[in-house]
């Protein structure tokens, strides 16, 4: 018997802003296979309950269904330049949209479409290595986050972590963003952040990167 082949998310197209139904499917594998980093990116981020919270490159929307658990009075904004993602966000959030505690919005890192410290917290998941303009996209992210605010960069790879041979292909092969520890230091304080933290996890190449403003 012949078994289906499942193809890869490259295979599905540009990781960096999906397209079309391929683009749809590729989000939602994602949503799968970057929960547990995403579970573990986070654990580090501390709520209250009451806070703005921005989600950059909010992808199929999951990271944002998972911090919601943890918003009671406050509210929740997704970010996104691609249109595929954007709606597939708005779906699978639907509910808490309709609430009032939840809005999506298609926009670049480049010139977030927000006010000055409008948010007590941001962070990107599994994004921040797609970023092309890297230095003016933290400097937006430094200006609308409040004083005190924290942002955190949560990915899978970082440059002096031991990746497997196809995370270096694929790091390649998409042009990625993989800072060290210290140049992910030297962005964020360069960018505006006050401190930086770096948070890794034994056994793996994650990497929680905190800046605070």
């Amino acid at each position: 018997m012949n078994e289906e082949r499942i193809p890869s998310i490259t295979e599905l197209g540009d990781p960096s802003k999906p397209k079309g139904a391929a683009g749809a499917e590729m989000l939602t594998r994602m949503n799968e296979s970057h929960k547990d980093v995403t579970a573990w990116g986070l654990s580090h981020i501390m709520l209250k309950g009451s806070e703005n919270v921005l989600d950059i490159g909010c992808g199929g929307g999951a990271a944002l269904g998972r911090v919601a658990d943890s918003i009671t009075t406050g509210h929740l904004t997704g970010v996104d330049y691609s249109p595929v993602s954007v709606e597939l966000s708005r779906m699978n959030n639907s509910a808490l949209i309709e609430q009032g505690k939840m809005d999506i919005v298609e926009g670049s890192v480049e010139a977030l479409p927000f006010a000055d410290e409008s948010f007590d917290f941001i962070y990107t998941v599994e994004s921040f290595y797609f970023w092309k303009n890297t230095a003016a996209s933290l400097k937006e992210v430094c200006r609308v986050l409040r004083r005190g605010g924290n942002f955190f960069i949560i990915a899978d790879i970082y440059g002096d972590a031991e990746l497997s041979e196809k995370s270096i292909r694929d790091v390649a092969k998409y042009d990625m963003l993989n800072p060290t520890r210290a140049e992910f230091s030297e962005l964020l304080s360069s960018a505006g952040f006050s401190e930086v933290h770096i948070h890794t996890n034994d056994g793996t190449s994650w990497i929680c990167v905190q800046g605070v403003k």
